[in-house]
């Protein structure tokens, strides 16, 4: 089997392979990496590749797994990271400055749950930096693009996670999500992607943006390949006090979901002014796809919406300012040249070694802790939180999961949301929501625009409700082809869509 072969199998294809023989590790490793070299330049997807150390470590896992000594699902299976992902001795940039020559002395807990897994590290993943922003523009290596039209955005921030799963450069890949980061990029994308309920997986070695609201999770090709993915990394952390035990996904249940009696809530007020004309077409349509799959499709109100990007922005800004004031140029990080005493280091440091997106959030967040502004601003919007939670749980009294669109529009044209802020800001307005109540959510490709770019549908379920999130997800794409749609990127042709 060629590397381009292996390059177009999902990655449980390739776990399985690798067990039963056909390829190796290091054969799936090597594809990876070639193919890595062939597209990235095209798309800025990765930060930095580790080739030696990926090959060093397939060989040994390879003798693992011949030697019946690993049995994971996705063991031998190569995979990217983000790059605000702890990975000691490696560099973690978060796409800034700041951080560039970083190297942290420790491995985030999900690296070393990943090595027990025999998974198979071959890079780090551009992102925006600090995970601030929508687009994966702001990042100090470059933006990333879309493989779909790379004069457009992957979206953010785990932009290059997505990109690089689209493009056939990565298998699965992790990325972290605040408000929205993994569904966002995967809608923009075509792929699919997985935000556990919080607490699932540990956020230890996972540099902080907004401290309540992130949480990592996996992208991958489908809705399969994304919980075995987040198999290999959930569980309770000693090292991260806000985690608990959780129940495994189980893959077999979710292949043979059947729908029947699934009762599915479509929020109206998801569907009002804002929406592309496209984006809502293919929502819908995704909708009748389950009415004709035997779910019954329900509608119900979340007038909270318009609460949520405000409520979100100030908790996240909050936080941000807050986690942001340990890079002082004294500890570790960019220190500026030239300062003559310690306040003009701290100054000349942040000055420098941050981008404008994240001066911007730091700054909103030092406003809405002011005093005179506290209550006013943040305590208001840990009461809507609070508001937020309760109409979620009458909404799932009456519904067993929610369905919508992951994003308001497609992919916009690189350039066009860093000169608007507030509409770049505006394009989280339904994925902020499960982020500030801590709900599962999911994002899976349900077709496209009239430009061919990609549409997500988002799948929102109770607490620790991933099994019959997954497992619906499975339905709809074990019953469509949106999810088998690649970028021309893949086949080394113009942008443009084919079938895997």
């Amino acid at each position: 089997m060629n590397s381009k072969d292996i390059m177009k199998m999902t990655a449980l294809d390739v776990g399985r392979a690798i067990r039963e023989g056909a390829i190796t590790s290091v054969d799936a490793t090597f594809a990876m990496l070639e193919a890595i070299g062939q597209k990235d330049a095209r798309l800025n997807g990765y930060i930095r590749v580790f080739a030696d150390l990926a090959l060093q470590r397939a060989e040994e896992v390879q003798k693992k797994i011949c030697a019946g000594e690993s049995a994971s699902p996705l063991a031998g299976v190569p995979f990217a990271i983000k790059d605000n992902i702890c990975t000691e001795g490696l560099p973690t940039t978060c796409g800034s400055r700041m951080l560039a020559d970083f190297s942290p002395p420790y491995s985030a807990t999900i690296m070393k749950k990943l090595e027990e897994a025999g998974a198979v590290l071959v890079g780090k993943l551009n992102l925006d930096e600090f995970c601030m922003g929508s687009t994966s523009e702001t990042s100090y290596f470059g933006p990333v693009r879309n493989p779909w039209d790379t004069s457009r955005v992957p979206g953010g921030s785990s932009g290059g996670a997505a990109a690089s799963v689209a493009a056939g450069t990565a298998f699965y890949a992790y990325g972290s999500d605040t408000g929205g980061s993994i569904r966002q990029p995967c809608s923009y994308c075509g792929v699919s992607g997985i935000k556990p309920t919080y607490g699932t997986v540990s956020r230890f070695g996972l540099i902080a943006y907004a401290s309540s609201l992130d949480q990592i999770g996996p992208i991958g090709r489908d809705i399969l390949d994304c919980a075995a993915a987040l198999n290999q990394i959930a569980g309770k952390d000693p090292a991260d006090q806000t985690t608990n035990e959780s129940t495994p996904i189980d893959l077999a249940a979710a292949r043979s979901f059947s729908g029947k009696d699934l009762r599915i809530g479509m929020p109206v007020d998801y569907f009002g002014e804002g929406i592309d004309p496209d984006v809502e077409a293919r929502v819908r349509e995704a909708a009748e796809k389950y009415k004709d799959l035997g779910a019954t499709v329900i509608p119900i109100r979340l007038p909270i919406v318009e609460y949520a990007i405000p409520t979100y922005y100030i908790i996240a800004c909050a936080e941000a300012c807050s986690n942001l004031s340990r890079y002082d140029g004294i500890k570790y990080g960019y220190r500026a040249k030239g300062a003559e005493n310690l306040s003009e280091i701290y100054i000349r440091s942040r000055s420098e070694g941050f981008g404008l997106e994240v001066k911007r959030r730091i700054m909103l967040g030092n406003y809405v802790l002011s005093s005179g502004y506290y209550e006013a601003y943040y305590k208001k919007a840990l009461q809507a939180k609070a508001i937020i939670k309760k109409t979620f749980d009458e909404a799932f009294a009456s519904c067993d999961l929610m369905i919508g669109p992951t994003a308001p529009a497609t992919a916009p044209r690189i350039g066009e949301s860093l000169s608007d802020p507030l509409k770049m800001y505006l394009g989280d307005i339904y994925t902020v929501l499960p982020n500030i109540v801590g709900l599962p959510s999911a994002s899976i490709p349900c077709g496209s625009d009239r430009n061919g770019m990609p549409v997500g549908l988002q799948l929102i379920g109770p607490y620790h409700g991933e099994q019959l999130m997954v497992g619906a997800a499975s339905l709809f794409q074990r019953s469509t082809k949106h999810h088998l749609r690649v970028p021309g990127l893949f086949d080394d042709c113009e942008e443009g869509g084919v079938e895997r």
